[in-house]
């Protein structure tokens, strides 16, 4: 097929598919209030403007499964359900108009061409009449005022139908396809459930690495200290250069495993692993130098990433609260809420802490900001010092 008829034949196709959809929509008006009928006929009619128009039509997330409370709330908060709502009322006003003028169009070309070649065959049976009643009775009607219909409906459908079809499928698109501060939005969701993926997947290899450190290097560490301990002990008539060499050796071994140990807990507290963040917060409380009271309420499963936040923010805290505060006791708060941790760590010391001063602060705030969540610092000259910190801790 000639490329030039492509256009008018696809956009014509596509007008008659629309009426048919709204006749369709008329029918299935009662399922449409729905927001999941909705959402899946107005992707329907995004899919055909789009291969009408030649542009790519991205795939919307699916709706989130729910009963009458849950599509009342989306009706209210989601922009994209309202529009699907109202989608096939503009359908309906649309394209059953669009789609009557090319049915009429191409009908009445079609009785051009029988009056201009059939109407005489078949008298009897039916007298056709042309755009605007007029009756073929005779030749002259036939051979003068059928083809200038045939002519001008043919221009009018090689040229007005792309036109009608295009701006329906643009109404489609304009009205069905999220908006800049959407797509925005949908974009920061996307961005945030990919950023907890990597973090959780970070977590597990710092669990990862801490189980082989623990288990693999720091095990052997440990069985090259014994031996050079036993070796010490044994070889009690060497040279003196000898057992000194076996002393520094002894001693460069143990400081490797202080040094290992202090990587393990600043990489992953085994701790965390082996007795989760109540029980972890409970040991960091019980050898705090500060009285320390502890209150957490019922956590759930907290992601691994949320988890270190948590027990470094609090372990910062008192250790701060020991070096700095001159406080005589402390308390630790920690809550879920929905989607949201929060732990709060307060004492009754001088108060005056500066981030910017080396107390630790600007650490504390470093770990939460990853996981996008908040902190307060209150802490007037006198005191008290409180430090609020709120992470999400959703899947």
């Amino acid at each position: 097929m000639p490329r030039r008829w492509e256009q008018p034949l696809r956009s014509t196709a596509y007008l008659f598919g629309g009426l048919l959809t709204a006749l369709g929509t008329v029918i299935a008006l009662p399922l449409l209030v729905l927001p999941a009928p909705a959402r899946a006929w107005g992707d329907r009619h995004r899919r055909r403007a789009g291969r009408l128009l030649g542009v790519a039509v991205p795939a919307r997330p699916a709706a989130p499964p729910g009963g009458p409370p849950a599509w009342w709330r989306r009706m209210r908060t989601d922009p994209g359900t309202r529009r699907d709502l109202l989608w096939p009322v503009v359908h309906l006003s649309t394209a059953l108009p669009f789609g009557l003028a090319v049915v009429l169009c191409v009908g009445n070309i079609f009785t051009a061409v029988w009056a201009m070649t059939l109407w005489w065959a078949l008298p009897a049976v039916a007298t056709p009449h042309l755009q605007g009643d007029i009756p073929v009775t005779g030749w002259a009607i036939a051979l003068t005022a059928a083809p200038l219909q045939a002519v001008v409906l043919t221009a009018a459908a090689w040229w007005g139908g792309p036109l009608l079809a295009r701006a329906h499928a643009r109404l489609c698109l304009a009205l069905l396809s999220p908006s800049a501060s959407e797509q925005l939005a949908q974009r920061v969701e996307v961005l945030t459930r990919t950023r907890a993926g990597a973090l959780d997947a970070h977590a597990a290899e710092l669990r990862r690495i801490e189980r082989d450190l623990h288990d693999g290097v720091q095990a052997r560490l440990v069985a090259v200290a014994v031996r050079l301990a036993v070796t010490r002990e044994s070889l009690t008539d060497v040279p003196e250069g000898m057992s000194r060499l076996l002393r520094e050796a002894h001693e460069g071994v143990e400081e490797a495993m202080t040094e290992l140990r202090t990587v393990v807990r600043t990489t992953y507290p085994p701790i965390l692993a082996d007795r989760g963040l109540g029980g972890a917060l409970a040991a960091l409380a019980a050898d705090s130098l500060v009285p320390a009271r502890l209150d957490v309420g019922t956590l759930d499963a907290i992601p691994a990433a949320a988890e270190s936040v948590a027990y470094f923010v609090v372990a910062e805290a008192l250790t701060n609260t020991a070096k700095h505060a001159r406080a005589t006791r402390a308390d630790i708060h920690v809550r879920r809420t929905g989607a949201r941790l929060s732990i709060r760590v307060s004492d009754d010391g001088i108060g005056g802490a500066d981030e910017t001063q080396g107390t630790g602060i600007a650490g504390i705030r470093r770990r939460v900001l990853a996981l996008d969540g908040t902190v307060r610092v209150t802490s007037p000259t006198g005191g008290p010092t409180t430090i609020a910190v709120e992470v999400p801790c959703g899947s």
